[in-house]
């Protein structure tokens, strides 16, 4: 597969509260150009969101995220999870992430914990969080020394400020949430997702193909 960080300029950042709902809205994501879709591990439902997804949505890359210990890797790739996305990392953690065999985005926010996962031979990382890090103006600092780090920025994101940090030669996407308002979702608005992800897909570069 291309990278999870080359399919798309925005990676949806998606919460499911209720599995009846990760169908419809993935396709409506997918429908709007956004094929990556990370579903975090911040509720009971997510893991039935993932396999749901995974069975239904084809055309949907469906990950984990907020993936936090080696139980969580086994079972969000058990459930079809096709990436996994830590906000930090501890070596077990990493671990366990390459054992899995499917890519992975582990959580840097300092300039060590980069050169520590370039020695582990990583070099696609979540940047997290990214607005509370340093933002733009620190990962244009890192890209002096470690222009061969690709990151996906994610906390605090929205679309103003998306085409700031895309703009920049070591981000290769960013991951937010703002295609997803809690009412639209509540309405099961299905259409007005499917148009926000649209907006997000035309903020870059297009869809990498898999």
């Amino acid at each position: 597969m291309t990278s999870v960080l080359d399919l798309a300029p925005v990676v949806p950042v998606v919460v499911v509260d209720d599995p009846s709902d990760a169908v419809p809205l993935a396709r409506a994501l997918v429908a709007g150009g956004l094929r990556a879709i990370e579903v975090t591990l911040r509720t009971p439902a997510a893991l039935d969101a993932i396999r749901a997804v995974a069975d239904a949505v084809p055309d949907a890359v469906v990950g984990a995220g907020t993936v936090l210990t080696p139980a969580q890797v086994t079972r969000s790739v058990e459930a079809g999870a096709r990436f996994l996305v830590s906000p930090g990392w501890t070596d077990a953690l990493l671990d366990a992430m390459r054992a899995s065999g499917v890519p992975y985005l582990p959580g840097v926010s300092t300039a060590s914990e980069v050169v520590a996962l370039l020695e582990r031979g990583v070099r696609e990382l979540k940047f997290f969080p990214a607005e509370a890090a340093g933002g733009t103006a620190y990962l244009r600092s890192l890209y002096g020394p470690l222009p061969q780090v690709r990151f996906c920025p994610t906390g605090g994101i929205g679309p103003g400020s998306a085409p700031e940090y895309l703009a920049l030669p070591n981000v290769a996407c960013v991951g937010g949430s703002w295609m997803l308002p809690a009412d639209a979702v509540a309405a099961r608005d299905w259409g007005r997702v499917e148009t926000l992800a649209r907006e997000a897909a035309g903020l870059g570069r297009s869809p990498a193909q898999v």
